[in-house]
């Protein structure tokens, strides 16, 4: 487990919906929580090596910047599941890539500038990792909101 103390919390709880957007977005931090810029970027990267965060950027509606996007499952072996990750992860349009239980247990979201672009990359994937692949493409968009009060 992970040991926060308040700092940290506070930290965690303002970077979670309200990072600065902000040439100095550290800074800004540091005057939110009273702390030195140097240190909200030691507690940062501290709390990223941890695995309390796994990624600070911007969440971007595709659709609405002329992107199409897809949710792909593959059915891979447990023994191949990090040299699979390894080579989804190679691609920039990938944004999420994650485990599920059941057959198709590596899932991972896809994002290209157009249809085209989405089954060159999927094509490719196929011929790398020759492991049962489903295309689930975007009919309908739900965004969730989290947001982790931590306490």
């Amino acid at each position: 487990m992970i040991q926060l103390d308040e700092i940290d919390k506070k930290l965690l709880n303002i970077i979670q919906l309200s990072f600065p957007l902000d040439v100095n977005p550290f800074r800004v931090l540091a005057k939110k929580i009273g702390i030195s810029e140097e240190e909200v970027i030691f507690r940062i990267k501290r709390l990223q090596d941890e695995g309390a965060v796994r990624r600070i950027g911007p969440v971007i509606n595709s659709k609405e910047t002329g992107r199409i996007g897809t949710l792909v499952a593959l059915k891979v072996p447990e023994d191949k599941i990090e040299y699979i990750a390894e080579i989804i992860n190679s691609y920039p349009e990938v944004s999420h890539n994650y485990l599920r239980p059941g057959d198709y247990n590596v899932w991972f979201t896809l994002s290209a500038p157009n249809r085209e672009r989405l089954n060159e990359i999927l094509e490719e994937l196929k011929k790398k990792i020759q492991y049962p692949m489903m295309d689930l493409p975007t009919t309908q968009l739900f965004k969730i909101g989290v947001n982790f009060k931590i306490k």
